[in-house]
């Protein structure tokens, strides 16, 4: 046999094995938060587009969420002001609020629409207050203090967390096979805009929309155990328990968090997914092994 023949043999197994993925999630929603190292690395970059394009090719509805904190933190770094965070979240005043939306749904967003327009998909920019899609509400974080033996009350300023979500816009676009791409900035009744955590917007994004999947683009192979070993599936109800043991913990909670929170409002599954590998989409969604930690609740049945 032929290297060319094999080669193709090959490429007929992978079509094979995507098959019967294609059928199932044809016309399915996913919403994916986009950031970490697919955002900045070019072949990363562009192989997320690619997967994008061939989801949207087969019936797939992607959704798309984009994160920019290193963004934001470069441009306040030229404009000579200090990124002050706690407990991992950005302290955003009015003026590094003016920032955060002129980084996230300015130059990023338009980036990112730019990329898929480039490599074939129709893809529309939104932030959360196109369409009144995020109602925020500012963020009360609060820890003891225990020189006053008291609750502290912090002060993050326009950092919030989402209230409500209208998907009208959304659908609107989904129906006029664009690929919207969403940058987590809302407005509260205050009329104030609030800079909101991407995943948790992808989140709640997925809940309302009752998505099939969503998917979490990490800097990380996923989940991993005590040992360091990837967890590549769990259900919902074990969540408590790996907390407890500590297995899930730092930047990693709430990200389960929010995954967790969407399964049980209905979404099928939730993904966390080492971004840093190329095609990672493709290679979750249309592969038996995945690339990464799959959550969903306790007898669902298989990946399909």
């Amino acid at each position: 046999m032929s290297v060319a023949t094999e080669r193709a043999r090959n490429i007929a197994h992978v079509l094979i094995e995507a098959l019967p993925y294609i059928q199932r999630f044809r016309g399915k929603t996913m919403v994916i938060k986009y950031g970490g190292n697919a955002m900045v690395e070019q072949t990363l970059k562009h192989g997320f587009a690619r997967d994008l394009v061939l989801m949207k090719l087969v019936g797939i509805n992607p959704v798309v969420v984009h994160g920019g904190g290193p963004q934001i933190g470069n441009l306040l770094e030229r404009l000579g002001k200090n990124s002050e965070f706690v407990q991992g979240m950005r302290v955003t005043d009015s003026e590094t609020m003016d920032v955060v939306e002129m980084v996230l749904g300015g130059l990023v967003n338009k980036e990112i629409v730019n990329l898929l327009n480039r490599h074939g998909a129709a893809a529309v920019g939104l932030t959360g207050k196109d369409g009144d899609l995020i109602r925020a509400r500012k963020l009360v974080l609060r820890r003891d203090a225990l020189e006053l033996k008291a609750t502290e009350i912090l002060d993050l300023g326009h950092v919030g967390e989402v209230e409500s979500i209208d998907v009208s816009v959304v659908n609107m676009l989904i129906q006029g096979e664009f690929v919207p791409v969403i940058a987590p900035i809302g407005v509260g009744e205050d009329g104030f805009s609030y800079n909101i955590n991407a995943d948790l917007v992808a989140g709640k994004v997925a809940e309302v929309m009752k998505a099939e999947k969503l998917l979490l683009l990490t800097n990380t192979p996923g989940l991993l155990d005590a040992a360091g070993e990837l967890i590549s599936e769990l259900d919902v109800e074990t969540v408590d328990e790996l907390t407890r043991q500590g297995v899930i913990k730092g930047g990693m909670l709430p990200k389960v968090g929010c995954a967790v929170e969407a399964v049980q409002a209905g979404v099928s599954s939730a993904h966390i997914i080492d971004g840093r590998v190329e095609h990672a989409l493709l290679l979750d969604l249309f592969t038996d092994e995945g690339v990464g930690t799959l959550i969903r609740r306790k007898g669902t049945g298989s990946k399909i």
